[in-house]
């Protein structure tokens, strides 16, 4: 035997891993016969049928993994680079190929097959990334290299915005979880954390007036925000200086004198003022590191400026970026509509569904807002109400748990990785997994914008299926490949 292990990866392969995605495969199809047939018929295997099909797209993702499993994993580093160049011209040729289906040209027709090429393009652009950052001095501390690296994120990103595909497109920014993993600067995962609350907060409250002014809420919350966050920073990285100190007092007392005057005097818009301050803050930064020579004092001006500017592009965004039925969804979660019958209505029975599944569920083929086809896309973006409904808060909880499990388990196997090829690539398929994971039940439930992507290895559909299947058994045979090599030393 021990010549066998030596020889073949298949005994040295993470079975955890591979028995936790038979185990989401095979409750996904249960799921899926669930959410598309009606009570009495049982012809789940027929090609007509989205159970027959997706069993047949199960069986391909078997042979797949069973495929990868068998090739060298030295070929996954060596070809990385062309695979990724050759995903990056058939996501440029896809609009001029696909039809339009709901407004998307993402979907190329191979006969009774169609594939989305923005699936697979996931597994090119995280070994693209692996092979860039594996490479001896690259490290994403440096700015340089943190720009390369992330350009390879958006190239793709660009391509399947084009596409119409906005969802799919921001799965991509699940790699800067790995970015933050392999020695990205906190301030910059900081920053883009504010630009988030800045955008909610500022979007939310905007058609609110401050009392006794001009001054939308959402407006005024967010300047705050970024004058405090400001002085914050000046503190953290710049100890032993009472510049902080000068920006709280003048920031603090501008903004209260502006509010006293409104209240008081006469009704204006105190943002002004408080914009005012900003900006006079990051003037004073900048002019300091004249002085001083200390980069610190610009990244702090910059992060001021970029915050102001950001916050009076939110609203653009919003009404001119984003497309109408994006612009209603993000309302809707936000609470700034209610339409339960419009953009709202697949949440609104969604949550029904997984409500009325109570501690138990109403047992499998028993849920009623499945069988009438209240949930729309209940088998695709929505199958995890289907599980809700029909298997409960037990079940529920029973999936969670099994993503879960598999995440902490990629977790280590990525930390015991003796390459870094291997440990950034780990990190890839654990970010998109969590990312997938965490946006498709949290817009299920209502807490999350609808943005429709599919639930790993649970929805219907075989590019998904074959994307995940590829990311995860790559990484496995990486994985396979540096515990034979260990064994050998």
């Amino acid at each position: 035997m021990s010549g066998k292990v030596q020889q073949y990866p298949i005994f040295t392969i993470d079975w955890v891993v591979v028995v936790i995605y038979i185990l989401l495969l095979v409750f996904g199809w249960f799921s899926i016969c669930g959410a598309t047939h009606d009570i009495g018929d049982t012809d789940f295997f027929s090609w007509d049928s989205r159970t027959g099909k997706q069993l047949v797209w199960m069986a391909c993702a078997g042979l797949l993994a069973f495929v990868i499993l068998m090739t060298d994993d030295r070929y996954y580093y060596n070809l990385a680079d062309a695979v990724y160049w050759l995903m990056m011209i058939v996501l440029v040729i896809t609009p001029f190929l696909a039809k339009d289906i709901k407004g998307s040209r993402s979907w190329i027709s191979l006969g009774a097959v169609s594939l989305q090429p923005a699936e697979l393009a996931k597994c090119a652009t995280a070994l693209a990334i692996a092979k860039f950052m594996s490479s001896y001095g690259r490290t994403l501390s440096d700015m340089r290299h943190l720009i390369k690296a992330a350009g390879l994120i958006l190239l793709p990103m660009v391509l399947i915005v084009l596409q119409r595909e906005t969802g799919s497109a921001l799965v991509y920014l699940a790699f800067f979880l790995m970015f933050y993993r392999e020695g990205m600067p906190g301030s910059i995962l900081f920053t883009a954390t504010a630009a988030i609350a800045y955008f909610v907060i500022g979007v939310r409250f905007s058609t609110i007036t401050l009392p006794h002014s001009h001054t939308a809420v959402g407006e005024f919350v967010v300047l705050l925000m970024i004058w405090l966050f400001t002085v914050i920073l000046s503190a953290v990285y710049l100890p032993g200086t009472s510049h902080w100190r000068r920006l709280a007092v003048w920031g603090g007392g501008a903004t209260v004198l502006a509010l006293l005057v409104s209240r008081f005097v006469v009704p204006f818009d105190v943002a002004w003022v408080q914009t005012a301050v900003c900006v006079g803050i990051a003037l004073y930064l900048g002019y300091q590191s004249i002085g001083e020579r200390i980069g610190r004092y610009v990244f702090i001006a910059a992060f001021a400026i970029g915050s102001t500017a950001f916050l009076y592009t939110a609203d653009y965004t919003l009404n001119h970026v984003l497309e109408p039925h994006q612009q209603t969804r993000v309302k809707v979660l936000l609470g700034m509509e209610e339409n339960v019958t419009g953009a709202g209505y697949n949440v609104n029975q969604s949550k029904i569904a997984i409500g009325s599944g109570g501690l138990e569920g109403k047992g499998f083929m028993n849920g009623t807002q499945t069988k009438l086809k209240y949930v729309p896309e209940q088998d695709t973006d929505f199958i995890f109400c289907t599980v809700g409904e029909e298997q409960g808060f037990i079940g529920s909880a029973g999936v969670l748990l099994l993503f879960l499990t598999l995440i902490l388990r990629l977790v280590h196997l990525a930390e015991r990785q003796t390459s870094k090829f291997g440990r950034v690539y780990g990190y890839c398929v654990l970010s998109i997994l969590f990312f997938h994971l965490l946006i498709n039940v949290g817009m299920v439930m209502g807490v999350m914008p609808v943005i429709g992507i599919p639930l790993p290895f649970f929805s219907y559909g075989g590019s998904s299926l074959w994307g995940f299947t590829l990311l995860l058994f790559i990484f496995l045979r990486i994985d396979a490949g540096d515990r034979l090599r260990a064994k050998k030393r």
